[in-house]
């Protein structure tokens, strides 16, 4: 059986992971690797070390903040980048890659940065908008796999204490509902298919929470989405913590989600 390995990680500085991402990728050999957060201006970014190990890759981003990049063992078919419906662009937050075997979506959702500011409901705004551009674009009968970094952790087991934490831009209502709302078109999340009650499975350790890996202080706000035909397909998903273990990490780790692929 061919297997294909689609995963995604907030690298937080792709220039500061590349110890990081290059041994995980020649490590594991994903098909595809969507990145976030790469924060590095497209005439800066490191394309030669990916395409050293066999890998094309494409991204956008600007300096010190943003930018989304997808490494792919196969050259998309076709590239997008960015909204097109009259509003911002966000080419740094958007990136969709065609190929054979399915289309791929990479996301950097804006986080909000607090309930009353302008950017919270820019980010609520942002999630209808993407709801939009995938219901207009795409079907969800067809092959079609949704992932990235979504600011959002949609379940009490997603948060280290969802008490405390009730009311954070990531972790509230007004967020799970726009969630929620992408989802109903026709999205699974492929994790939870595999752990659908299995608490502290977490892709995010704040920095400033002091030993909050072993102590179990994280988020689970990355995420892949499937369209139905892709999530029957669905073997596996698995968050592999080793590089957020790693010496000068991101605040992100990796998640893995594994296919059944018809392609021989």
């Amino acid at each position: 059986m061919s297997v294909l390995k689609i995963a995604t990680f907030n690298v937080n500085s792709i220039r500061s992971r590349l110890h990081i991402v290059i041994p995980w990728l020649k490590e594991h050999r994903p098909d595809v690797l969507c990145m976030q957060e790469t924060k590095v201006d497209n005439s800066q970014f490191p394309a030669m070390d990916f395409e050293a190990i066999g890998y094309h890759i494409t991204y956008y981003g600007y300096k010190r903040y943003n930018g989304v990049a997808t490494a792919s063992l196969e050259k998309p078919e076709e590239v997008h980048h960015g909204f097109q419906d009259g509003g911002p662009e966000d080419k740094d937050r958007l990136l969709v890659t065609r190929f054979p075997f399915a289309t791929v979506i990479n996301v950097y959702v804006p986080q909000g940065r607090d309930r009353e500011h302008e950017f919270f409901q820019y980010k609520l705004e942002w999630f209808k908008r993407l709801t939009n551009y995938i219901q207009t674009n795409f079907s969800n009968n067809s092959p079609l796999i949704l992932c990235g970094d979504m600011n959002v952790a949609p379940e009490k087991i997603d948060v280290y204490d969802p008490d405390s934490l009730l009311g954070h831009v990531c972790f509230t209502p007004e967020v799970w509902e726009v969630f929620e709302s992408l989802k109903a078109w026709g999205l699974i999340d492929v994790f939870r298919k595999h752990h659908p009650n299995e608490p502290r499975q977490f892709t995010f350790y704040d920095y400033r929470l002091r030993g909050g890996i072993k102590r179990g202080l994280g988020w689970r706000i990355d995420h892949i989405l499937a369209t139905p035909p892709m999530a029957e397909r669905c073997i596996r998903c698995e968050i592999d913590l080793k590089p957020r273990l790693s010496e000068k990490p991101s605040d992100h780790t990796v998640l893995v989600g594994e296919f059944e692929s018809d392609v021989p």
